[in-house]
């Protein structure tokens, strides 16, 4: 860990008490509801609000008790909901505005230059364009580029992709997860999007009403049983698997997850790519024995680890453990408690998880 941060005190009326560690690489997400914070917190860590608290980064510390360094001398890059491009100047001229302030001393340390910016962004047929005549999912690619060419020790997202429209969102991620290779910065990056945490986030802090209330991996955290977002309609787990093989037959790929396979639709991917898998708790279900003559192509063997009560008292969620030598993972269940009552389900006992549908991230 190399990112430190404490913040507590009023903005307003919203009360932020805040207190995480974060890894000094790749992306991690503030995730929770509307109002629940993650803003305020982005905010508090750019110098754009200030509160009590400490902020140290890579042993350099911006904030503490005797020492506030201003917004204008933090090396941050920040992504806001909407672009905020200069409308007098062409799209050249936006990324220029930030790469020229760069000195060539510090040009080092991960720095991505203007022409590898514009490779991995797919920039090069707009730089000569108005900006006021681009797609929002252009627009955003642009800003993007613009806060990375200042060569900030730290990229701050917020909601990037909450003004954009389906088609320009799913474009937008694919140039993000390009980015995630390409980056040895840390990436904070603001959502309320389980399909964007799903997709982007090595690490998860989750908040609810100006709190920091837990904070881990991806898998570990989306398939614990005592957090909020698990009583979402569309809470579920992210799994990391392998590509195994490809069934071209009927367009599947089956992808090894902790000594089980899963099938799924075949995307391009190619043998031995790792992937995500996003499992709905909803599409999960538990027999007893595999099932012969079933329609379900996915059926892992696996133990129950927890059961805990759901939102309604007719609904429980159950906590399923995967693995093998190489570790364990876990997915969640949504059942009612009739069926749970009637197989006897319990802590410790091994069962076959059954899975209806299966996304890859």
């Amino acid at each position: 860990m190399s990112l430190y941060c404490r913040f507590k005190g009023s903005l307003g009326q919203f009360e932020l008490d805040a207190d995480i560690e974060l890894p000094e690489s790749g992306v991690s997400v503030l995730f929770g509801p509307s109002g629940c914070g993650k803003t305020s917190l982005l905010r508090c860590l750019a110098g754009l609000s200030r509160l009590e608290g400490q902020f140290d980064i890579n042993g350099e510390s911006w904030q503490n008790d005797k020492h506030f360094l201003p917004v204008h001398k933090r090396p941050v890059g920040y992504v806001f909901q909407e672009a905020s491009l200069f409308p007098h100047l062409s799209v050249r001229a936006n990324l220029l505005f930030g790469h020229k302030r760069v000195k060539r001393s510090q040009k080092a340390n991960g720095y991505i230059s203007f022409d590898r910016l514009v490779e991995l962004l797919s920039l090069g047929p707009l730089l000569e364009r108005s900006v006021v005549r681009l797609s929002g999912g252009e627009r955003q690619r642009i800003a993007i580029a613009r806060a990375l060419l200042t060569n900030p020790r730290l990229l701050l997202m917020d909601e990037p992709l909450s003004a954009l429209d389906s088609h320009n969102k799913a474009e937008i991620i694919c140039y993000l997860e390009r980015l995630q290779r390409e980056l040895t910065i840390p990436i904070i990056y603001v959502t309320h999007s389980h399909e964007e945490v799903s997709r982007l986030a090595d690490y998860v802090v989750v908040m609810e009403a100006g709190r920091t209330v837990a904070a881990g991996e991806v898998n570990a955290i989306f398939s614990r049983l005592d957090l909020p977002i698990q009583h979402d309609e569309i809470a579920g787990s992210v799994l990391n698997g392998v590509i195994a093989e490809a069934d071209h037959q009927w367009g599947l790929v089956r992808i090894g997850v902790s000594g089980e396979s899963i099938w799924c639709r075949d995307t391009g991917l190619q043998s031995g790519d790792h992937v995500r898998v996003r499992v709905l708790a909803r599409d999960v279900s538990i027999a007893l024995n595999p099932l012969v003559g079933s329609s379900i192509l996915n059926c892992l063997q696996a133990q129950i680890t927890e059961i805990k009560d759901d939102v309604a008292h007719s609904i429980a969620l159950v906590r399923i453990k995967i693995s093998d030598s190489q570790g364990e993972q876990y997915i969640v269940a949504r059942l009612s408690r009739r069926s749970i009552s009637q197989l006897d389900l319990q802590v410790g006992k091994k069962i076959w998880a059954q899975i209806k549908s299966v996304a890859v991230m």
